[in-house]
């Protein structure tokens, strides 16, 4: 090869070589020369209205397709906007790789423009985190940054890529643009005696659980969790909520989660969901086995219990889960222990069926999830999203959808919005509705804006308590109703911003109205936004009569 390429020329052409083609992004000053070199290449450039949103974005694709997501932002306050987003894909295990541009390397320490230090800024919410020092090896640093998000514990990676390094020049060679092996995972495989020792501990157990991360709650890992309870007869649950023990989903398994005898952390991290493990939550002698590509989480376990760490091992979930399953021999015991907590999972209170709203002109969120229900059970593609401190715990609740994204364990809310774009793109038929809170909506409503502009229909369902309601019922709880001050938000229209930015809006006071409102949504074939009055009321706790 003869002639010159630009370094912005080896970063697009890395990521299109490798197949991660489809880029959430803000522009800026310090990458439009990724924006020129996209030019030619086949990636799509989905250009938000915030850098956060484009995080989220990259967060949600990560957790449909089970792929890295790529984000890409200009430097300085584009960066930082970006980062405040990395700590939901943190903590829900999803791969991403954050580019952020950045001031020239000839002008560090004389007061470049927008000279900050980013990678040091987003080390805390990342598997790593560092500036790109040549153009030679540009490329390589992409290749490196999606190999560490996906390996072991999938997380996010972030890259700072210095303008004089895009603009710059270097003569053209193959090696500049690395293979696509070099963007493919390490693989920690479980060893088959850890794997023994581990099947061992739970037929010696009366009450086993396993316990796995979010890694393994969503695409294959779900089904790859009941051919694991099928082998060992052991019930099996993904945990990827910030309620923890109290997650909807799960129903009543805070009570058999506290009679268990032995707790399989597998790529489940011991902490604040489990409620640390601390009596009354887990009977104090309760035994652990800790399998966690991390060995830091491994140590976690040992320093909190001790000596009832009865085993921990290195490896990666998905093949540890594998290895468990044919290891196993045969089909797994059937136990009443196994009966018990399928119960208790399975367990809602019977008055939700026909539960209504008691305040004039508004909706319970029990209602606003009857309607959506029927489009979930027509469409088996249909992906759901669930965003908000309360609202968004009722479908979590009482839907059952193949495909879901929830705001995860580090329980940020506002990210709905830029979720539901990233499924439309990673689903392009099937319906793609997000349920939220109106608190919620505002944090990237612009973002109507995005999905109009790129094509992108989803429906937002609001529900519209004109409350930062998770706050409102803390104080209520702590403090008493008459302390609850500085929570209440205006009951807005929220219908019509999206209509007036291209989409298509529909307001809703009553349980008649909610399922035609939703259907007309959906045949709008726009961006979508149902704005639901709805009853002030709590998240579910789910309790079963003594």
């Amino acid at each position: 090869m003869t002639g010159k390429t630009r370094g912005a020329d080896i970063v697009a052409r890395a990521l299109d070589g490798a197949g991660y083609r489809t880029v959430f992004t803000l522009s800026g000053n310090h990458i439009m020369p990724v924006f020129d070199a996209a030019v030619g290449t086949r990636l799509k450039l989905i250009h938000v209205r915030h850098e956060a949103a484009a995080v989220h974005m990259a967060d949600a694709w990560a957790r449909l397709t089970g792929d890295c997501g790529i984000a890409l932002v200009t430097g300085g306050a584009g960066h930082t906007n970006a980062v405040a987003a990395l700590c939901t894909a943190q903590a829900a295990d999803a791969p991403l790789v954050l580019l952020s541009g950045h001031a020239g390397t000839n002008e560090l320490g004389r007061g470049a423009f927008q000279e900050l230090r980013q990678a040091d800024m987003a080390e805390p919410v990342t598997k790593a985190s560092w500036t790109a020092s040549s153009i030679e090896t540009l490329g390589h640093d992409i290749a490196k940054a999606v190999r560490i998000a996906k390996s072991g514990r999938p997380g996010p990676v972030h890259v700072s890529l210095p303008v004089d390094l895009l603009e710059g020049a270097i003569t053209e060679s193959a090696s500049l643009v690395p293979e696509a092996t070099a963007f493919a995972p390490q693989v920690c495989d479980l060893d088959p005696a850890a794997a023994d020792a581990a099947l061992d501990a739970l037929a010696g157990a009366s009450r086993p659980l396993i316990l796995a991360g979010p890694m393994l709650c969503r695409g294959g890992g779900a089904e790859l969790l009941r051919r694991l309870a099928r082998a060992t007869g052991v019930p099996a649950l993904g945990m990827e909520s910030p309620r923890g023990i109290n997650d909807p989903r799960l129903g009543a398994f805070a009570e058999v989660l506290a009679r268990a005898d032995l707790i399989l952390l597998l790529g489940k991290p011991h902490d604040f969901t489990i409620r640390f493990a601390d009596p009354p939550f887990v009977d104090p002698h309760c035994r652990f086995v800790a399998i966690d590509p991390d060995p830091r989480l491994i140590a976690r376990v040992a320093r909190e219990k001790g000596e009832r760490l009865v085993h921990g091992a290195v490896a990666d979930a998905a093949p540890a889960a594998e290895t468990l399953t044919k290891r196993a021999s045969g089909v797994g015991r059937t136990t009443d222990w196994a009966g018990e907590v399928a119960e208790a999972i399975d367990y809602r209170p019977a008055a939700w069926a026909t539960h209504a709203s008691q305040s004039p002109a508004k909706v319970h969120p029990l209602e606003l999830c009857r309607a959506v229900q029927p489009v979930l059970e027509r469409n088996k593609d249909a992906v759901l999203v669930c965003d908000g401190g309360e609202i968004g715990q009722w479908p979590q609740a009482v839907l059952a959808p193949s495909r879901r994204v929830i705001n995860g364990v580090s329980g940020s809310i506002g990210a709905s919005i830029p979720f539901a774009i990233a499924a439309r793109l990673a689903e392009p038929k099937a319906p793609v509705i997000a349920v939220m809170g109106d608190g919620t909506f505002g944090f990237h409503m612009a973002e109507f804006d995005t999905a109009v502009r790129c094509g992108l229909p989803f429906v937002a369902v609001v529900g519209n308590d004109a409350t930062w309601n998770a706050e409102y019922q803390i104080q209520m709880r702590s403090y008493g109703r008459e302390r609850t001050h500085g929570c209440e938000l205006l009951p807005a229209r929220y219908d019509q911003v999206a209509a007036a930015l291209g989409g298509h809006g529909e307001y809703v006071t009553t349980a008649a109205g909610l399922e035609p409102a939703l259907e007309r949504a959906i045949a709008s074939g726009k961006p979508a936004c149902v704005n639901v009055m709805i009853e002030r009321v709590p998240a579910p706790v789910i309790r079963r009569p003594a």
